[in-house]
């Protein structure tokens, strides 16, 4: 395994999903479910590997297809621009 990958993919996700709007779903979930809180845990868990497998599975095959170098371009170009629009409707 490639630990500098995995600690950079890590790193990335956790930051990402720390206060979205995933987490603050699952706490307000535990919030009301407080005798449920394992039940809260692994369906939230499971929830977020499925949609990082989902990731990784159409990277894998969408790689295959378009060069991995002009998928990162647009995924840049993706992201600048949400974040353009997000400012401009603030």
């Amino acid at each position: 395994m490639d630990m500098k990958l995995f600690f950079t993919v890590f790193g990335t996700v956790f930051l990402a999903e720390l206060g979205d709007k995933t987490q603050l779903a699952t706490l307000l979930f535990a919030s009301k479910s407080a005798a449920a809180l394992w039940t809260v845990f692994f369906g939230a868990a499971t929830a977020l590997v499925l949609a990082s497998a989902i990731g990784v599975v159409g990277g894998a095959a969408l790689s295959q297809v378009v060069n991995p170098r002009y998928l990162t371009y647009a995924a840049g170009v993706g992201f600048i621009l949400i974040g353009a629009w997000t400012l401009w409707r603030a």
